[in-house]
């Protein structure tokens, strides 16, 4: 249903089983959430839940230790909030888990975590899952010494036993809520009444003996035998109940198909008056009338049959002057606008709160240089000192500050609560700023290198940047994501995947400023905004001198706004990033060869251009090149989309547009290595004279 009255875990965007509740007013701001149960909103990738489990239980742990968060009490009572998570036991199999495991035990943060163990995953038994074929086996070594407070405490229990598993939780949770000691139950003998699902019948693959034994240690069985023994209710009573329940079960599943079938039959019947219309005027009713009464005879249409018959038809009568056809194409359009807000809104936020809402502060700079990385810094230290709920962390981010520096000192000032070193484990980083961004915390994570994100972009793609979407604006998490990339020195040390990323990411913005100046401009716009973003730092920039902004932590840079570096007329270049300052010494070397260029620095990516700048340069210059430095057909191809088809661009060329990329391997180590693997000056000088050289051949000769 895509109501979120009627369902309002996804909207009817996730299939069932997938809950989440709703921590969003309307509006978009916080509900109070110590004064409801919390839900975060699932995802089916197995063990995709577990670095946003951290996360969640951490928030815990900084509002119980950080007393600058006291007046946050919409979002926890004194960090006794414990994070339950559950997974099934061939799904610790995965690399998340063991990862995530490992991390809450070196954070010791309040999770309790479940093991459903019913001995397989689908029809995989785990003797080809887990060693030993037993979890908490493995795990012992977590297991916390005696009189120490570092690790976890195991339990086992069995499903089908009700007493031992309320005590067994009962302690758990106090274990976990008092102590912040996180807490692993490895639930054995877990039963199925059916299979996994409606393909994966358990026939399939069980034996006779163990089905039969699943019947008998059904844990519903079980628990009636309980209730009998201890004469808690007669067998009589109990059988009533089952009754009773099964009525239940039946008239609210009815009712539940009627108000997702209602609506659906209104709209088809609204279209079928619409489509008689058209059938009555038209010469062609014969062909028309077969189409109306399958649509009319469906018990059961979906949306798809409405809209696929109505276009049908008019493509029938296309030919055909008549009157009625109007209104059932206005019926179309007005239809699929509201389909769009069922089945496509909430990418990004719709509220108030967007950070697309942000409105502009234009830097104010001084006379005096700096490095880069200082700059940064500096705008950190605002930041931190205004949003006591902002917390950075990433490894080596801490103690020495960061590997580029643009943390020195912070940690010393703001403690190791704020700023923070964590593990080598880039799911688990982004993991957790996910989970604490969901409980009203601002965290900004690092990710060293751009070339390490492949380690997270799992849940960056299937989880965070999905939120919005799954829950149709229930639930958010405004984490930043920090990194840096594209040029330096080797293969894992400056790559540009832009094109993997802005295809993965969609939901999530993603900036790319050329300099530290606007890397700090994004951070002030996105700490205003509630959406998630990855900002891509220059990594060959933190040495480079930049101007001192006045004021620091207030500038802001819109998303989505390119910036018109150089003014000219023969063509225009587009680009972002470390590009962009190669590119600028290209249009001065252009310039005196009598070569006047537009030089536009897109920005962000996602997202991109939204108010057309760079048409408006294309329509004065006729002539596009496109430098990027992601591999050909990733970046720039997507600039190029925008461009040419979003913004009518094509019908402003007079020149085949041009696109300058890296080579398709990753870039070589070295000086020689960068140079031979990505756009040089001489490339985008080359690359932009070529053009004119078509165009003028006389004035401007071919050189080599």
């Amino acid at each position: 249903h895509t109501d979120v009255e009627a369902e309002p875990c996804s909207a009817g965007r996730s299939m069932n089983g997938h809950f989440g509740t709703r921590s969003l007013n309307e509006d978009g701001t916080w509900k109070d959430l110590t004064k409801i149960k919390n839900s975060s909103a699932d995802i089916s990738p197995t063990a995709g839940q577990m670095g946003r489990l951290l996360g969640l239980a951490q928030a815990s742990k900084v509002y119980r230790n950080n007393k600058e968060l006291a007046s946050f009490t919409n979002f926890s009572n004194g960090g006794n909030e414990v994070a339950f998570g559950t997974i099934g036991d061939a799904s610790t199999s995965e690399g998340p888990f063991w990862e995530a495991i490992n991390a809450i035990g070196v954070l010791q943060v309040p999770v309790v975590m479940s093991v459903w163990d019913d001995g397989h995953g689908i029809s995989v038994p785990k003797k080809y899952q887990t060693t030993k074929e037993n979890i908490s086996e493995v795990l012992k070594g977590f297991q916390r010494d005696k009189g120490k407070n570092n690790g976890y405490e195991i339990f086992k229990v069995k499903a089908w036993d009700y007493v031992a598993l309320v005590d067994t939780y009962e302690k758990a949770v106090k274990i976990a809520r008092e102590e912040h000691c996180p807490v692993l139950v490895h639930v054995e003998e877990v039963t199925q009444p059916q299979g996994h699902s409606t393909s994966g019948s358990h026939e399939r693959y069980k034996s006779k003996e163990r089905l039969e034994w699943e019947t008998e240690y059904c844990c519903v069985r079980k628990f009636r035998e309980w209730i009998e023994s201890n004469k808690l209710a007669t067998k009589e009573e109990l059988d009533e109940i089952e009754k009773e329940g099964k009525k239940q079960v039946v008239n609210e599943k009815k009712a539940a198909w009627d108000a997702y079938l209602n609506p659906i039959i209104s709209e088809r019947d609204e279209a079928i008056g619409l489509i008689n219309a058209v059938v009555s005027e038209s010469s062609n009713s014969a062909f028309l009338q077969p189409l109306t009464d399958a649509l009319k005879s469906n018990p059961e249409p979906i949306r798809k049959d409405i809209i696929s018959t109505a276009k049908r038809v008019l493509r029938i009568v296309r030919l055909e002057k008549l009157a009625s056809k109007s209104a059932l194409s206005l019926w179309i359009k007005q239809t699929e606008k509201i389909n769009f807000e069922r089945y496509s809104s909430t990418l990004y936020s719709e509220f108030d709160s967007s950070p697309m809402n942000v409105e502009e502060v234009e830097v104010e700079l001084t006379d005096k240089m700096e490095d880069g990385r200082v700059v940064l810094r500096e705008n950190f230290d605002k930041l931190l000192e205004k949003h006591p709920e902002i917390l950075i962390f990433g490894e080596d981010s801490g103690k020495i500050g960061g590997v580029n520096q643009g943390l020195e000192g912070l940690q010393e000032k703001y403690g190791k609560i704020r700023i923070s070193d964590t593990g080598i484990r880039e799911n688990t980083i982004l993991g957790q700023g996910i989970g604490m961004a969901m409980r009203g915390l601002r965290p900004i994570a690092e990710i060293q290198y751009l070339d390490y994100l492949l380690y997270a972009i799992q849940i960056m793609s299937d989880d965070l940047a999905t939120l919005q979407y799954r829950t149709k604006g229930g639930q958010k998490a405004p984490v930043i994501i920090r990194t840096r990339g594209h040029r330096l020195e080797g293969i894992w040390h400056s790559g540009s995947p832009m094109g993997m990323i802005i295809n993965a990411l969609r939901g999530i913005h993603v900036c790319v400023p050329r300099n530290l100046t606007q890397s700090a401009g994004f951070y002030n716009t996105l700490i205003k905004g509630d959406d998630p973003a990855i900002v891509i730092e220059p990594l060959n920039g933190y040495r480079s001198k930049e101007k001192m902004p006045s004021n620091l932590g207030e500038f802001t840079i819109p998303l989505g706004v390119p910036e018109v570096l150089e003014q000219g007329t023969d063509l225009t270049i587009v680009s972002y990033g470390s590009t962009c300052n190669l590119a600028q010494q290209a249009v001065q070397q252009l310039n005196e060869v009598g070569i006047s260029a537009d030089l536009i620095d897109v920005r962000t990516l996602l997202p991109f251009d939204v108010h057309h700048t760079i048409v408006d340069s294309l329509s004065k210059t006729n002539r596009l090149l496109v430098v990027d430095e992601d591999v050909p057909g990733g970046a720039s191809a997507y600039i190029l989309q925008k461009i040419l088809e979003e913004q009518k661009g094509y019908y402003h060329l007079d020149s085949e547009p041009v696109t300058l990329t890296s080579k398709e391997h990753r870039p070589a180590y070295g000086t020689d290595g960068d140079y031979f693997s990505k756009p040089s000056v001489e490339d985008i000088f080359d690359a932009a004279y070529s053009i004119m050289n078509e165009v003028d051949p006389s004035t401007y000769p071919e050189i080599y």
